[in-house]
């Protein structure tokens, strides 16, 4: 007896027509003009409540009565992207956006806008330099700005129910390729289409795929790079935890160009959702013959396991994440051989991240052509960025290649609050740069951004304003890699931690000229010399900031002062008398009773107790403490 789909109760698809039809019969069981409330789930809005305003939704609906025609009900998606404003809920088919959700809400929204068609006008978006209140998801700038392929499905399917994927188009590219396409033909395609790997190094994927499927009939892996370490970073997590689907039909079009049968996804154990919605997916596609022996009547047999990772950053690495599968301590090993040809378990394989594999199953679905036609001449397609930091928009953002760095920032990240510009963009996470706001207008793509001395990376997007000071933010990504730093060369190992301490020094008012001469060239000499990327770009935070805002390493070490008024051996606080109202907030906060003075009359700090903790700052509504 064949299995069937837990949720369809669909028998195996046999071949392309099966599937076709199968997924007619979803979508025509469907109207869509029919009310859908739809509320997000992605890990970000779980953590404010959502789930809370889910079920206060459905007993709301439920005590409406049954007049109110909502089919299919609630539907619960992946991550809409737009975190700071979460809990999110979305009215469709009109695609009314309602923000910071609460469940004593519920009521209002089934009762004006399930019944009447009205809008509940406190739950609307404001547009933050306008105050234009905004209803529907397409006005505001945050959405409107964007171009979602990778992101074309989170936030719109149902990412536990195979069925909504099928509906969304899931598994026609992999069909495409496996049912009319030979493997050289999909190789080719995916080559013409330009998509470069997008976990880091840019890597062309059709030529890194080219070199494996060489190889001819042999045993050979795929694995995708889901890892995802960097501080601040989320994009990988959310494409899992919200379209899976995506991944896996990606890895099934990959394994059939290479000529292997066998996947791995190499997940940091941190993600339980991405892991639940993901061995979901698994279990489905194989319960609908989607993966297994013989998908789709083609010949072609391919399976995917799942492997945890304990959360160690060099693993995302590809030849440490290969170790790691194996079972060995996840260290790099020196290239050549190239995992394309001597990789996982020493068989050719090709690895790539989260997110190039869910752009493939958007190429053959939609063909290489259309894929090439957007970005630039050398990084085709969108990128998906998770925007972080001092900026009035968090969340996670596409865009397409080539897009100005202002337009991420200012428009679609809706400006730095308090502000019309920003100090520093840090891409490409802990082993990026920090870009100025003098290149706002930077393209951002592959090489540009190598060529301004940071990276794309992975796609982690840290804004910065005039109260972050780059030598304190330069120690820190130091730190991080320091501690990530698998200790296999002697570049990495030593010289990181003596890049960090000079940088300590310098937070002190410590140093001379000539030593930020001495930190530049060990930096360099770390980059030449170290065996793999995180060693190879861990002193990029140190060289951009130096290109760039050399004049505060200048001021720290000539001059002992931070003009960010951030680090703790360089400033003091004061309180100034006319401002303050002598309310007791700054008292009441200040752990070390440093702060002292009478109710309604001026307080004063005693700089021999004050520790530089900033709590006084933080609690003052009147703007009476200041850092000197």
């Amino acid at each position: 007896m064949q299995a069937t789909a837990k949720k369809t109760g669909q028998a195996k698809l046999g071949s392309l027509e099966e599937l076709e039809q199968l997924r007619g019969e979803l979508t025509a069981a469907v109207d869509p003009d029919q009310t859908l409330i739809v509320v997000c789930h992605g890990t970000g809005c779980v953590a404010n409540g959502s789930p809370g305003v889910t079920e206060a939704l459905k007993k709301a609906l439920a005590d409406a009565g049954e007049d109110i025609k909502v089919v299919p009900g609630i539907k619960t998606t992946g991550c809409h992207g737009f975190c700071s404003r979460g809990p999110l809920v979305i009215i469709k088919p009109a695609g009314i956006f309602y923000q910071q959700v609460k469940p004593a809400d519920a009521e209002d929204i089934v009762a004006q806008t399930i019944q009447k068609g009205e809008t509940v006008e406190r739950l609307l978006y404001k547009h933050p330099q306008t105050g234009d209140t905004l209803s529907t998801t397409e006005e505001i700038p945050f959405y409107a700005g964007q171009q979602r392929v990778v992101l074309q499905n989170i936030g719109q399917i149902d990412p536990t129910d195979i069925e909504d994927a099928l509906r969304a188009g899931a598994y026609a590219g992999a069909a495409k390729a496996l049912t009319a396409m030979q493997p050289s033909e999909v190789v080719e395609a995916v080559t013409k289409s330009g998509l470069r790997g997008r976990g880091g190094a840019g890597f062309p994927t059709g030529v890194k795929w080219g070199l494996a499927a060489k190889h001819g009939d042999v045993e050979k892996y795929v694995l995708c790079n889901a890892d995802e370490g960097d501080p601040g970073a989320f994009m990988d997590r959310s494409v899992m935890e919200g379209d899976p689907h995506a991944v896996v039909e990606g890895m099934i079009i990959g394994g059939y160009a290479i000529g292997a049968n066998e996947g791995y996804v190499y997940v940091r154990a941190e993600y339980p959702l991405a892991i639940k919605h993901l061995e979901m997916a698994l279990a489905d596609a194989r319960a609908l013959g989607l993966l297994g022996e013989n998908i789709l009547g083609s010949g072609f047999n391919f399976d995917i396991r799942i492997n945890r990772g304990a959360g160690a950053f060099v693993c995302g690495e590809e030849t440490a994440l290969m170790r790691s599968v194996e079972g060995k301590v996840g260290e790099p090993v020196p290239r050549p051989p190239y995992p394309s040809d001597k990789g996982l378990f020493g068989k050719p394989s090709v690895l790539n991240n989260v997110e190039t594999w869910a752009n493939v199953s958007r190429i053959l679905e939609r063909g290489w052509e259309w894929f090439a036609g957007l970005g630039t001449e050398k990084s085709k397609g969108t990128k998906v960025f998770a925007l972080v930091g001092k900026v009035n928009n968090v969340g996670l953002v596409e865009v397409p290649m080539g897009i100005k760095l202002r337009n991420i920032v200012m428009d679609i990240g809706g400006g730095v609050p308090g502000s019309d510009h920003f100090k520093a963009v840090q891409t490409g996470g802990p082993s990026g740069g920090c870009l100025p706001w003098e290149d706002a207008d930077l393209p951002v793509d592959f090489d540009s951004l190598i060529a301004a001395g940071s990276m794309m990376g992975s796609g982690g997007m840290i804004v910065m304003d005039d109260r972050d000071c780059m030598v304190d933010v330069a120690k820190y990504f130091l730190g991080f890699l320091e501690e990530e730093s698998c200790g296999k060369c002697f570049p990495c190992r030593l010289g990181v931690p003596r890049l960090r301490e000079t940088l300590v020094r310098f937070s002190k008012g410590e140093g001379t000229a000539e030593d930020i001469d001495d930190l530049y060239s060990l930096a360099e000499a770390i980059k030449m010399g170290s065996l793999c990327a995180l060693g190879g770009t861990a002193p990029n935070a140190v060289l951009s900031t130096l290109r760039y805002f050399r004049d505060e390493y200048e001021a720290h070490i000539l001059e002992h002062r931070c003009p960010a008024g951030v680090c703790k051996d360089l400033i003091t606080y004061s309180i100034d008398p006319e401002a303050c109202t002598g309310c007791h907030a700054c008292f009441r906060a200040c752990p070390q009773n440093a702060v002292s003075g009478e109710k309604k009359k001026p307080h004063t700090i005693d700089e021999s107790l004050c520790i530089r903790c900033g709590m006084c700052m933080e609690s003052c509504k009147f703007g009476a403490i200041q850092v000197v």
